[in-house]
């Protein structure tokens, strides 16, 4: 019997599914804008930092919901998806913290 048939849904399988919101939150697809954008104008925020230039906000929202994943699956390992969703958060939060840096910057 494989390990991975012994894992139960708990708290590290939740990063899997923070990890589904921050994608959707970040990304945009042909010439749409992103979802992040759409929520946060429909909330009355800019996603935008001068109007429709600057700092992309969206890309730090998008954080909000991968560190948590990266943390939950750290933290909750034997969960089922635990491990995934730390490692695919690591993958974004590296190239999103390097945008935000160089934003800064």
């Amino acid at each position: 019997m494989k390990d991975s048939q012994n894992k139960k849904i708990g708290m590290g399988s939740i990063s899997l599914l923070l990890l589904m919101f921050g994608i959707l939150f970040s990304f945009s697809w042909k010439n749409t804008e992103a979802l992040g954008d759409t929520i946060l104008r429909f909330l009355g925020l800019n996603p935008w930092s001068n109007g429709e230039m600057g700092t992309h906000y969206t890309i730090i929202y998008s954080l909000i919901f991968f560190i948590p994943a990266l943390i939950l699956g750290h933290k909750y390992k034997s969960n089922l998806g635990a491990k995934l969703g730390r490692n695919l958060s690591l993958i974004m939060i590296i190239p999103g913290l390097l945008l935000v840096f160089y934003a800064i910057i």
